[in-house]
């Protein structure tokens, strides 16, 4: 269901949530039957650096017209502020957040995150006025490709498939004797895979919110 942020209306409103039996009748926040590809994932500000924190402009700048209509496709509510997944319409989903006050301007901290919400900030700009969107730049082409094999290596080694198998799989090497398969760069490749993935279903993940910068 599809609800719209505008001056005229900042209602949230959701369907077919479903209540815990053991825990108080609560509503869970999502659908605990949903596939997991399927089912929308809200961040804390703090982890995801692209999350737009939305607000109401100060005095001393110009009044926003005409107000622009944010559909929020998802949205929930939490301790009194809207979570809202805004989609840019080009594969791209940004998180919003506002307190229930109509939004007409972005928070930027001026820490260093700051610069990762500005490039969030820019294409949700470019979505409401019709520019041409960016990508989100936080990940590159190589490393989506790599975490692709981390997830294959890591769910290979799950199901107990050897290392060789693993790089039979993802790297199309050929079956090796053991002298061989010990001197191939294709088994130091499968476990620095293996490893890797470990440390990001270990909490690394989060690392993959923020853009990459040198300190």
């Amino acid at each position: 269901m599809i609800s719209k942020l505008s001056a005229a209306s900042m209602s949230i409103r959701k369907s077919g949530t479903r209540k815990s039996a053991i825990n108080g009748g609560c509503d869970f926040p999502v659908d605990p039957l949903q596939a997991p590809p399927d089912a929308p994932v809200f961040w804390l500000p703090q982890h995801d650096t692209s999350i737009v924190v939305l607000g109401t402009a100060p005095p001393a700048l110009p009044p926003v017209d005409p107000l622009p209509t944010i559909d929020a496709a998802i949205s929930l509510n939490l301790n009194g502020s809207a979570y809202v997944l805004f989609d840019l319409c080009n594969g791209q989903h940004l998180q919003l957040i506002h307190d229930g006050v109509t939004p007409t301007a972005a928070i930027v901290p001026l820490g260093v995150d700051g610069l990762d919400r500005l490039e969030a900030i820019y294409r949700l700009l470019a979505a409401l006025h019709g520019r041409a969107i960016p990508p989100d730049t936080r990940l590159t082409r190589q490393q989506r490709a790599r975490l692709r094999r981390m997830l294959q290596a890591f769910d290979g080694h799950r199901a107990g498939a050897t290392g060789q198998e693993i790089a039979q799989v993802i790297f199309r090497v050929d079956a090796l004797d053991r002298n061989e398969w010990q001197a191939s760069s294709a088994r130091h490749a499968v476990k620095a895979l293996i490893r890797d993935a470990r440390k990001m279903i270990a909490g690394g993940y989060r690392k993959l919110l923020h853009h990459r910068r040198s300190s």
